[in-house]
């Protein structure tokens, strides 16, 4: 039961708030707070992302869909990825097109745990 909010603070910069419920859907709530600074004004898709007060991480957005529906989230190194969804519970078509997006970009899908929801 994650939850990833994005709202803009101004033309460069967004709030990022980040919910999760801990070990499970109904676990106790625990809230991130962080923001995002825009880096490529040109593609709006490379960001540095900031939840520990001066330390920022890279935070690209690798593909999306036209309408915003899903996207793919990584870093340079290959470390780091999230496969976001507006649907909680995206249908087995829509889940198995992003693992295939994520492994034309070269991540190891094996890393990937995907969230539980209610």
């Amino acid at each position: 039961a994650v939850t990833a909010d994005y709202s803009l603070i101004d033309a460069h910069t967004l709030r990022v708030i980040n919910t999760c419920h801990q070990g499970s859907v109904t676990g106790k709530v625990k809230i991130a707070k962080g923001k995002a600074k825009i880096i490529d004004t040109v593609s709006n898709a490379k960001l540095k992302v900031s939840f520990f007060g001066p330390f920022y991480g890279d935070y690209w957005v690798l593909d999306h869909a036209d309408d915003y529906s899903w996207s793919i989230v990584g870093e340079p190194s290959g470390r780091y990825l999230w496969m976001l969804t507006r649907a909680a519970n995206p249908g087995e078509a829509t889940r198995s097109m992003i693992e295939n997006r994520v492994k034309s970009l070269g991540y190891d899908l094996s890393l990937i745990r995907w969230t539980k929801h209610s």
